[in-house]
């Protein structure tokens, strides 16, 4: 006889055509495929790990030495020199986690530009990639990453 009360028995599949998971390196640098919201949403909080610290020393430290009057400190111009390739990096990373979130949508990485519609684009870029769920299924960029 059966126990009633016993766990269900099934055999776990995994669908066929699952895309493969990203690496890091390709979820921040890569402009093909897809990620999903939990990935995006940590990509971006390793952004802001990495430059709002860096953001709030040099916010700092700029004034500091200014208000020093010493024109002869380097530190203001080493801090403008790093600051060209953070920003590079920071940018880079940027557009490739909202392409790939753009493309789960199923919809061209150009529509990033939405963003810079004054007042309403950021609020749809939020929503739209922040918030709501991929394509179920493939799409023209990849597989289903959830």
């Amino acid at each position: 006889m059966e126990n009633p009360y016993a766990a269900p028995q099934g055999e776990i599949r995994v669908p066929s055509g699952t895309a493969t998971p990203l690496t890091w390196k390709q979820i921040l640098f890569s402009f093909q495929g897809r990620i999903p919201r939990r990935q995006y949403w940590g990509g971006i909080g390793i952004q802001m790990l990495i430059f709002v610290p860096i953001g709030a020393i040099a916010g700092f430290l700029i004034p500091v030495v200014s208000r020093h009057g010493d024109s002869s400190s380097a530190l203001p111009i080493l801090l403008g020199i790093l600051a060209i390739p953070l920003g590079v990096f920071a940018i880079w990373v940027g557009l490739a986690l909202n392409i790939k979130r753009w493309h789960d949508r199923d919809k061209s990485g150009w529509w990033m530009l939405i963003g810079l519609i004054p007042y309403i684009g950021g609020l749809w870029q939020l929503i739209e990639c922040g918030c709501l769920r991929g394509t179920e299924g493939p799409n023209r960029f990849g597989e289903d990453p959830t």
